[in-house]
């Protein structure tokens, strides 16, 4: 017997019904907390493709209206993000819009700032042992903390400004990575002064240009390749820590060196071209 906290979705076939209530959202104060979109993205994370009209149905829902009685801006602005969710990606991207804010905007896009560079190899060397939307999550307070990745400014840093920074909650707060992020920021500087700038060390690894992979499974992408295992031990030998083989692969991808994007996802072709 259907009960008042029942969740109510006029026009939404029973199959989506079913796929709402095996995900957790099976009455109105479950489904305020996620909101349309939420509920969508949670969907999609479970493997099925949403559509403009389940989020038309949801919303509706949420508002107690008939979808017909939806207006036309709102089914718009619902339209446009849901087409933007469902848009072919690499499945590391998930659903979280952080992370693929990052996915569509940063990742394999070639990185020749300096600073920028600086910035991506410190977190990735933080990432370690971590899940990399950790790590994007508290990208804002790193840059609070690290005076926004000046390596001049870091190379000065002192004892006393490790145990702050020891002391900073909305970084990692790992001593090691913290005396890294100092010691890198001097081989970085010694690097810009042999070379001219970080930038032209770095892309000497792969003749300037950015490689293009074709891998159509993300079971095919290596963790790490002769280029990142040379990367690595020439960082090292500079004094940089932090900069293993698989490490410096994923700075690697990251910064453009090699466009690791799935051949079927959106921003593979476009940053090929």
């Amino acid at each position: 017997m259907r009960t008042r906290s029942d969740l109510e979705l006029p026009g939404l076939d029973a199959l989506w019904r079913r796929r709402l209530h095996a995900a957790g959202i099976r009455t109105p104060t479950a489904l305020a907390a996620h909101g349309a979109l939420g509920a969508c993205r949670l969907l999609k994370a479970r493997g099925h493709e949403v559509e403009p009209a389940l989020a038309y149905a949801l919303e509706a829902a949420l508002h107690g209206i008939p979808v017909a009685r939806l207006g036309g801006a709102r089914k718009a602005t619902l339209r446009r993000e849901v087409q933007e969710l469902a848009r072919p990606r690499c499945a590391w991207a998930g659903v979280d819009p952080l992370y693929l804010r990052y996915h569509d905007e940063e990742w394999g896009v070639p990185l020749h700032d300096d600073r920028a560079l600086f910035e991506l190899l410190t977190l990735e060397g933080a990432q370690a042992g971590l899940a990399w939307i950790t790590i994007l999550r508290k990208r804002e307070a790193y840059r609070a903390a690290f005076d926004n990745f000046d390596p001049a400014r870091i190379a000065r840093y002192d004892r006393r400004r490790v145990t702050r920074l020891l002391a900073d909650p909305g970084i990692v707060r790992n001593r090691l990575k913290i005396e890294a992020t100092v010691s890198n920021a001097r081989a970085f500087l010694a690097v810009q002064e042999a070379f001219g700038s970080f930038d032209a060390y770095l892309w000497r690894f792969v003749d300037g240009r950015p490689r293009v992979n074709r891998w159509r499974t993300q079971k095919q992408v290596p963790a790490r390749t002769p280029v990142s295992d040379a990367l690595g031990k020439d960082l090292a030998r500079r004094g940089f820590r932090f900069v293993g083989s698989t490490i410096c692969y994923a700075f690697m991808q990251a910064s453009g060196m090699v466009n690791d994007h799935l051949t079927g996802c959106f921003r593979h072709r476009e940053l090929a071209r």
